[in-house]
């Protein structure tokens, strides 16, 4: 009796490997399947001035113009 029960789970194993190998390789051709778009602009995070992670770069600095004359006017002349 001892060599029937063996030879079943000897069955049951041979068939699980075969069922795991096929989705293994389900699995492997999905994954081929699937575009491959490792471009170096997809890759790329912005933070923003809050430390949140976003896709899309941030609106450039605003430059504040300064008068010139004002400044001038606010120093002191020392001789």
């Amino acid at each position: 009796m001892s060599k029937n029960q063996n030879t079943f789970i000897k069955k049951q194993k041979a068939e699980l490997k075969k069922r795991k190998q096929k989705e293994k390789l389900e699995k492997k051709l999905e994954r081929k399947g699937q575009p491959k778009d490792g471009s170096l602009d997809n890759m790329i995070a912005y933070v923003d001035e809050f430390g949140n992670i976003s896709d899309t770069p941030p609106p450039p600095p605003v430059e504040r113009k300064t008068n010139s004359n004002q400044s001038n006017q606010n120093r002191v002349k020392t001789n």
